[in-house]
């Protein structure tokens, strides 16, 4: 058996001291705790979202059976979630455990991080009492008892207290140490990777209903600089024709909108009794049916009301979506247009399209007449798929004005 030195580290010279079956039953314990955590269905559908999004990114056609099987599994992780906290909160002796063990954890995790600290400030005989300690608290831990739990992590506080009390005050820049790291993580994940956006209005109805939560792709356009609207270049490729993308507002730059791309640089658009049409090419579109009722919501009161409107499959590139016009075109929209992009800008327009403040009415500013385009450094990424939805008809909706969780809308791709 070896002994403890200030020179070896409190994790190390414990895992010197364990036996195999002692190291079995650790190993044990930590995969039941992770299994049993409230974070395992929560990483089970982030680990599987990950390839779903990529699959239904790179190969569109595969979400017709990819969608199904990762819907079925997330509901499967929420029913785990609930079962988990059902059960961890109605068994006194697992929530107790719970709590014994996770102080026991701490304690040991700042013996370690003082011992290495103080390196050869501490004597031999006091890293080996330590030691010796933190293995029977790390024992009662395995064997479940938590009496025995409570006395030996009781024991080495006593110890710890004792001999290193006064260099257990984390200091200002320890917490500022760890806070900065969170912070950082949670800005690089928002800046390079992803970030939520939720659906406000029934602008890009029906594709994407009030109350949507989706996750927008950071990297497909570039990465922005962060509180900038500077790209310095691109990672995988520019904004295309039917990409639906959130984007700081050129105009009012305090707000966030998500809208459809209709044009890219070069392109000259006109809309001609509601069909769009491209450096002089009508767009197919094809009648889906006249009396298509959606469900808006009025941003004043909050109150939701059906709308009538008639529904269209419309294809602009290689993405085919839905869209909505008015029963009957509006004065002054018969011909919108002819608008010509400039570079490095888009063209945009809500799929709710006699409802929605984009780019031809100047993304919703002052002037609402004239032409507003999104410059390329403006767009935050590209929505990707639908993660939680909180909209009309929902689960327990009957409970809070008609708003609930919208099953049918999970993992939904955002086309």
């Amino acid at each position: 058996m070896s002994t403890a030195s200030p020179s070896m580290k409190l994790g190390a010279a414990m895992a010197a001291r364990r036996t195999p079956e002692q190291l079995k039953a650790r190993r044990q314990l930590m995969w039941r705790e992770l299994l049993t955590s409230l974070w395992a269905p929560l990483c089970g559908v982030g680990l599987a979202f990950i390839p779903y999004v990529t699959l239904i990114e790179m190969a569109p056609g595969t979400a017709s059976w990819a969608q199904p099987l990762i819907k079925g599994f997330g509901l499967l992780m929420v029913l785990a979630f609930v079962g988990l906290l059902v059960w961890r909160n109605a068994s006194r002796k697992e929530s107790l455990l719970r709590t014994l063990r996770h102080e026991a954890h701490e304690l040991i995790s700042e013996d370690e991080r003082i011992l290495a600290r103080l390196g050869a400030k501490v004597s031999p005989a006091v890293a080996e009492r330590i030691t010796e300690q933190a293995l029977r608290v790390e024992s009662a831990s395995v064997a479940a008892n938590a009496e025995l739990l409570r006395t030996e992590t009781q024991a080495l506080e006593k110890l710890t207290q004792e001999h290193l009390g006064a260099y257990r005050k984390q200091s200002v820049w320890d917490f500022l140490g760890g806070f900065g790291k969170a912070l950082l993580i949670a800005v690089i994940i928002r800046t390079v990777l992803i970030e939520p956006y939720r659906i406000p209005s029934g602008s890009m109805l029906p594709t994407l209903q009030i109350g949507d939560q989706v996750f927008v792709n950071k990297f497909i356009y570039g990465v922005r600089i962060p509180y900038t609207n500077f790209v310095p270049f691109r990672i995988v490729r520019e904004p295309m024709r039917g990409d639906v993308i959130v984007f700081n507002n050129p105009v009012d730059e305090s707000k966030d909108f998500i809208k459809r791309v209709i044009g890219i640089p070069g392109d000259t658009v006109e809309i001609v009794d509601g069909v769009v049409r491209i450096n002089g090419e009508p767009q197919p579109r094809t009648l889906v049916t006249p009396d298509y009722v959606v469900h808006n919501q009025d941003d004043l009161t909050g109150r939701w009301f059906d709308q009538e409107e008639v529904l269209y499959r419309e294809t602009l590139g290689e993405v085919v979506h839905s869209s909505l016009q008015h029963p009957m075109r509006l004065p002054g929209r018969e011909h919108e247009g002819p608008y010509t992009v400039p570079a490095n800008s888009v063209f945009v327009m809500g799929d709710n399209r006699d409802n929605s403040a984009d780019s031809r009415y100047n993304l919703g500013g002052p002037g609402g007449a004239e032409v507003a385009y999104v410059p390329y450094g403006h767009i935050k990424g590209k929505a990707m798929v639908v993660w939680l939805s909180l909209g009309w008809g929902g689960l327990l909706g009957n409970l809070f004005g008609g708003t609930g969780l919208r099953v049918d809308r999970f993992f939904e791709p955002v086309r």
